[in-house]
């Protein structure tokens, strides 16, 4: 018997992979296009949904990203930028996660004129409000954009450095994968790891393996981004294994861009039983339609994880955590008391009672 949403909705979780342009409000694109009179497609939320095609099988990442040319419109000035990150950390901590890392690209929001400083502090300022008033951690993971240039992707590396134990934790490799290969943005991923700061990579999403073992040997990739065909090379496979580099997977994102046929044909089920450290996360909650609560569901009603499994995976998101280790001790020691609550063997009255329990404590 499958366990309702609501209470996964309970579980203490992380989003470890999202993308603050493809995660906001669409009340809220509406609101700032009509204040700063800016054209959008459409002015309702039923027809912006559409527009942007908000949960539809767009079958390639080049036509998924297209959302984001209605995003980022809205994107461009200080205040937008506070907001919307705040009402990211919002969303987040009311299905109860308590570590997010929201990932971006600094140079996309320059349009108008604003200082890459000035886009780092408006993000920054935005998810430290929302800690204070919400109890959500979170962190910066820039991005450099694979198909610009990769001196473009060096300035991003360069904020990164610059704003390093500042609120950014990683340097990470975003954009169309195809014909736009990691190894020509070397020089930015040699100046991060010059200066110990972590790394993360999309790759083995919309190419194959040998885009994953790029990431990992000439980048030096911390983590994954996605990593959907990492099971197409099974050597590559035992070595992320062995070396525990997590992979940051986003189902329901996945199916979308034509990654993979459909949820029951993701190769999650196969990573984790393998033995892979692998993570659920939203990648992004607008475009995706989605939240960490519903991906969590996803496996548990259409790949078959249980509730143990599912604690499993929850407990991976704050091992792969881009956290200082004793912080991230505590709070995987937290985690794990909490979860215990959550008997592995609870039925679906037990679930729905237990989610109910919860909401009203």
């Amino acid at each position: 018997m499958a366990l309702p949403l609501s209470l996964f909705e309970r579980l203490p979780k992380t989003d470890l992979h999202v993308h603050l342009d493809g995660s906001l409000r669409v009340e809220t694109i509406l609101e700032l296009a009509a204040r700063d009179k800016i054209a959008l497609p459409a002015n309702d939320v039923d027809g912006l949904r559409k527009a942007m095609n908000v949960g539809a099988m767009t079958g390639s990442l080049v036509e998924y990203l297209k959302a984001f040319d209605v995003t980022l419109r809205v994107m461009q000035t200080e205040d937008a930028l506070t907001r919307i990150a705040y009402e990211l950390a919002e969303d987040a901590a009311k299905e109860n996660v308590r570590y997010m890392e929201v990932r971006y690209a600094p140079m996309l929001h320059t349009r108008n004129g604003l200082r890459l400083t000035t886009v780092v502090e408006s993000v920054l300022t935005g998810l430290r409000a929302a800690e204070k008033d919400h109890g959500i951690e979170s962190n910066v993971i820039v991005c450099g954009i694979r198909n610009i240039s990769p001196e473009s992707s060096l300035e991003m590396a360069q904020l990164a450095v610059a704003y390093k134990n500042r609120g950014v934790v990683a340097f990470d490799l975003a954009g169309a994968e195809y014909d736009h290969p990691a190894k020509h943005h070397r020089d930015s991923f040699q100046l991060v790891r010059d200066n110990n700061i972590n790394v993360t990579i999309h790759a083995g999403e919309a190419y194959g393996p040998e885009s994953i073992a790029q990431a990992i040997h000439v980048c030096g990739a911390h983590r994954i981004g996605h990593g959907c065909r990492l099971r197409e090379d099974g050597d590559l496979l035992h070595y992320v294994n062995d070396h525990r580099i997590a992979l940051e997977c986003c189902p329901s994102s996945n199916v979308q861009t034509g990654a993979v046929r459909d949820l029951a044909s993701h190769p999650l089920k196969l990573y984790y039983d393998l033995g892979l450290r692998v993570t659920v996360n939203t990648d992004n909650r607008l475009v995706t339609d989605t939240t960490v609560s519903k991906e969590l569901w996803l496996t548990h009603t259409q790949m078959g994880f249980s509730l143990s499994d599912i604690k499993h995976i929850l407990l991976n998101g704050m091992k792969a955590a881009f956290l200082p280790f004793h912080i991230k001790q505590s709070m995987l020691r937290k985690m794990a008391k909490e979860l215990a609550a959550f008997p592995d063997d609870m039925t679906e009255d037990d679930g729905a009672a237990a989610a109910v329990h919860t909401s009203n404590a």
